[in-house]
């Protein structure tokens, strides 16, 4: 009979984020697990649809033995058995967010003993998840430190409430991942973004976007670079209606931090570019070197790195603290936290040193 590991999905966040993590660094470690209290603090506690294609995909990358996992579930136990990298396709048939499912699979298939292909359709775009530009323009440039070689193409962007979107995933396996020091802001040195709009909308929403956010950049920075580019998304490639903005800001030392504020019911270009410039302004001036957005992706990494990483953030997230707990109790790490002026932190952690055990 095998032996779980049992993870409090109530913990701290108590969403999408313990389950997800537990998932994939059991796959990694090879160590059943079983999750109780599943997203217990949300409005609709148990698997959603996104979390649930997350969990079948897993299972069938791993071929694992699962019980749990049905819709609402709230709690799931999971016996992976191998790591199998190959060509994988999900249809969620809503605007459930892909870059969740991307971020549950792709520790997982680094260990695999080959190239990997994910394609999933449902939101590119939508609220409390990545943008699929952040993927694509900060969390790539992050997780390179790392040594990790992954591709994503968007074919079709998707947003609420239909989603129909779509990208792929390309993930080249590794054989241990180097641990990295993010602790040297250096200086500011510009930002970089742009203002999308899709379907109906008007284009005076995005160029109220893109005036906020490069007023405001500008009146703290007026002599650094803000280049923030309007677009609309073709017919092609967006049928719906939808809006956002994503910003991104380089130092000297090669951090990058971003961002991202998507459109919802209704859409106040004002506000949208206002939220997103004041964010990053805020990282900046405290010379944080990945934002609150990158610091829980970055955990797992940190985890099964070979040697000490440390990462300098600002004010640890609950989603932050609880990828932390999932670490620790999964990979028998110890994350050590040290506490700076103007809110910073100094996250460190002594990797396990995981190795590819397929090439």
């Amino acid at each position: 009979m095998s032996c779980f590991v049992e993870i409090d999905g109530s913990y701290l966040e108590g969403g999408g984020q313990a389950l997800r993590n537990a998932l994939a660094l059991s796959v990694i470690l090879n160590r059943p697990v079983r999750v109780v209290k599943i997203r217990a603090n949300r409005p609709k506690p148990g698997l959603s649809h996104q979390h649930l294609h997350g969990v079948n995909l897993l299972r069938d990358i791993s071929n694992a033995e699962v019980n749990g996992n049905t819709l609402h579930s709230t709690e799931l136990t999971f016996t992976p058995r191998t790591i199998a990298g190959s060509m994988y396709k999900v249809d969620t048939r809503t605007a459930a967010s892909i870059t969740l499912i991307y971020q549950m699979v792709m520790p997982v298939l680094l260990f695999s003993g080959t190239t990997s292909r994910i394609d999933v359709i449902g939101g590119t775009n939508v609220s409390f998840s990545p943008q699929a530009e952040y993927m694509q323009q900060v969390l790539m440039p992050n997780l390179k430190r790392f040594g990790v070689s992954f591709d994503m193409k968007v074919l079709h962007h998707g947003f609420y409430p239909r989603g129909n979107g779509r990208c792929v995933l390309e993930v080249e396996p590794l054989r241990t991942l180097n641990a990295v020091q993010l602790n040297d802001f250096g200086q500011f040195l510009s930002v970089k973004g742009s203002a999308y709009y899709a379907g109906r909308l008007p284009k005076c929403i995005a160029f109220d976007m893109q005036h906020s956010a490069e007023r405001e950049i500008h009146r703290l920075w007026p002599d650094h670079e803000c280049n923030i580019q309007v677009f609309k998304h073709p017919p092609d490639r967006a049928r719906d209606n939808g809006a956002g903005i994503i910003l991104t800001a380089l130092t000297s030392t090669g951090c990058m931090m971003g961002a991202a504020t998507v459109g919802e019911k209704n859409i106040d270009g004002h506000m949208i570019g206002s939220n997103a410039s004041c964010e990053l302004a805020g990282y900046i001036k405290n010379e944080i070197c990945v934002d609150a957005h990158m610091q829980d992706q970055l955990i797992i990494y940190m985890a099964l790195a070979t040697g000490c990483s440390r990462v300098r953030a600002g004010a640890l997230t609950k989603h932050t603290r609880t990828a932390i707990y999932v670490a620790e109790q999964m990979a028998g790490v110890n994350f050590i936290i040290e506490y700076g002026n103007f809110g910073q932190t100094l996250i460190s952690c002594e990797g396990i040193g995981q190795c590819n055990a397929y090439i």
